[in-house]
């Protein structure tokens, strides 16, 4: 092989070598992006239930407590 075929052989190795290491790290970026939202959209489902919950406790409260009668306006035509 002559010296410029072993160059050119070169050139393509280290080409081919940096196109593996590049999408080696865009996949491992793209690997975090997918655990951080999977740990948010984990985060949020679990502050919205939370609230379901408290929302749900507060309604329960409010049917169980005793509802007042309303009281009759007084009389204003017993005045003398």
């Amino acid at each position: 092989m002559s010296r410029n075929g072993q160059r050119e052989q070169r050139q393509m190795m280290s080409s081919t070598q940096r196109d593996q290491i590049f999408f080696r790290e865009r996949e491992a970026e793209r690997q975090a992006n997918a655990e951080k939202s999977a740990r948010l959209r984990a985060l949020r489902l679990a502050k919205e239930a939370g609230e379901r919950e408290a929302a749900e406790k507060a309604a329960a409260e409010k049917a169980a407590r005793p509802k007042r009668k309303a009281t009759a306006p007084p009389d204003t035509d017993l005045k003398p």
